[in-house]
């Protein structure tokens, strides 16, 4: 696959370090495509690059960002890489359901990082969201919302179309909208001056995995050494990411991102730390990536509770834990 400005830095990368790490193996080949741009979100991966992880177990990896012209999974689908950044388990449901012989082999999010924002005053606990307009997209709607709906009792015409614009929250306070934990927050606050009450859909019961990591599962059966290469070395990644250096990684992010400033990367990092969202649960027990089968149900059960999926998928095809919840890199935790 011919290289672009955006894939150089971290392909480059990787080799050179492959020379050092391995200088009598050859190195597989495997292309990882995100489902965005490059961010802090993606930092993990990109540190396995960077320091060499990836190579030491024998994959020379290349990450290509995702946006909203692309569609990584489509590739992966068309064998065009071996490694695709999920969304959440609804995606994971999905290709279940329509024979997609989709698996995801590992969770970077145990929390989704979807929030619901409120102007402070105005919405100070999940409780009070009901009174306010809320600004949810189509995608929203037809999934987290209607597990609100559910759940909570929030109501459809509550809900009026977000088309990610900002403007109408921030003329209205007695609007709400959706947003991600570490984007439409830290906009809100540098653009308008205000730090704005942040409400975590997982912090609610929104139990699903999220930023998993999916295989086809042919490629699985028949390379299950690289998958084990790749989830393994990620996890390591995540660790070293959050908890050390990761200066070389964020070069890569920026590299690969023009758009991404440091600021940024600092913010979404002290948030996913602050709330847990790679490190929390049971990974707290089991290691970074950790999946289990009751999580999983959990969440399939409130997904067909909310009528969002029917009660028919084989929900257990969907994923594997095989390769996750041993405890590697805990040691990597800080102790305090």
């Amino acid at each position: 696959m011919k290289l672009t400005g955006n894939r150089i830095a971290a392909t480059v990368t990787a080799v050179a370090l492959t020379a050092v790490a391995m200088p009598a193996a050859a190195q597989q080949k495997v292309v990882f495509g995100t489902n965005w741009l490059a961010q802090a979100e993606h930092g993990g991966f990109y540190q396995s690059v960077a320091d060499g992880t990836y190579a030491a177990c024998g994959l020379e990896v290349e990450i290509v960002p995702g946006g909203p012209q692309v569609n990584n999974r489509a590739l992966l689908m068309a064998d065009r890489m071996q490694f695709h950044m999920g969304g959440d388990m609804l995606q994971a449901f999905t290709a279940v359901a329509e024979n997609i012989p989709i698996v995801s082999v590992m969770a970077t999010f145990q929390k989704h990082p979807q929030v619901i924002i409120a102007h402070p005053g105005e919405a100070d606990t999940w409780e009070e969201l009901k009174d306010l307009t809320l600004l949810i997209g189509d995608q929203g709607y037809a999934s987290y919302y209607q597990w609100m709906i559910a759940e909570y009792g929030f109501t459809a015409e509550q809900r009026q179309p977000y088309t990610f614009n900002p403007a109408p929250f921030l003329a209205d306070k007695r609007m709400g909208m959706q947003g991600f934990l570490s984007s439409e927050p830290y906009a809100i606050e540098k653009q308008a001056g205000f730090v704005p009450n942040v409400f975590l859909i997982a912090d609610a019961g929104y139990s699903t995995y999220a930023t998993t990591v999916e295989v086809m599962k042919p490629f699985l059966e028949s390379n299950p050494e690289a998958v084990k290469c790749f989830v393994e070395g990620s996890i390591l990644g995540w660790y070293n990411y959050l908890y050390g250096d990761n200066a070389a990684a964020n070069e890569l992010i920026k590299q690969a991102n023009p758009e991404m400033t440091q600021d940024k990367i600092d913010f979404a990092i002290a948030k996913m730390i602050e709330q847990g969202i790679v490190d929390s649960g049971d990974s707290l027990e089991k290691g970074i990536g950790v999946m289990t089968e009751e999580k999983v149900e959990d969440f399939f059960t409130k997904m067909v509770t909310a009528g969002v999926v029917p009660d028919t998928i084989d929900w257990k095809a969907s994923f594997t834990t095989e390769f996750v919840g041993q405890g590697l890199g805990m040691d990597l935790r800080p102790k305090n």
